[in-house]
């Protein structure tokens, strides 16, 4: 379980090594503190609709499980964006109820974290290794903790990144968008570096 939850969290990080999720992780990370709540908001979305995802697949939409011949895994986009749509409403209500500063603060990205496709990702990435990888629950789980904390980690050090570059003399040319891809694609570079890593 250690293994996967370094590898999803690191090695296969959804920002760094496929790109997922980049329309929110470039809109919200100008600040620490906005990253924070949004990658809070996106590992909570991954730990539970991944598992939920898994169940689903397992016993929903796998050949043959309900009865001989019958194959819903055409069905998997539809179902697993129903569940994260549904979770995605829970988060955005309990945001607004209990922090109505970060909610506003994220605005139209809190109730886009439906669309985000890193979480998307994770569930389909997850239907890819049932049956290698991950063969239980609590897999699903760890690897969707993994990969919620993996972009969390991402958004927060580009936030805190783009904070400091603030201050710096940065071309006009590569303000804003610019520079921000630029430094994604060296941190994804560096993260290469965690490719060799096996436990």
């Amino acid at each position: 379980m250690l293994n996967l939850f370094i590898n999803s969290m690191l090695i296969e990080n959804m920002v760094f090594a496929f790109f997922f999720g980049m329309c929110s992780y470039i809109a919200v990370s100008k600040s620490v503190k906005t990253a924070l709540g949004l990658g809070a908001a996106v590992t909570f979305v991954m730990v539970m609709t991944v598992p939920l995802n898994y169940l689903l697949q397992v016993y929903v939409l796998s050949p043959d499980v309900l009865g001989e011949g019958i194959d819903l895994g055409f069905l998997s986009f539809i179902i697993f964006i129903a569940v994260i749509a549904a979770f995605v409403q829970l988060v955005e209500m309990i945001v607004e109820k209990f922090a109505p500063a970060l909610y506003n603060q994220l605005g139209i990205f809190l109730p886009l974290i439906a669309v985000n496709c890193a979480i998307m990702g994770g569930s389909l990435f997850m239907q890819q290794m049932v049956g290698t990888e991950i063969n239980t629950v609590g897999d699903s789980i760890v690897y969707g903790l993994g990969s919620g904390i993996g972009w969390w980690l991402a958004i927060v050090m580009m936030a805190a990144i783009r904070e400091k570059i603030e201050y710096s003399h940065v071309p006009a040319a590569l303000k804003g968008p610019g520079i921000t891809f630029i430094i994604t694609g060296l941190m994804g570079i560096a993260f290469m570096i965690f490719s060799g890593v096996q436990l």
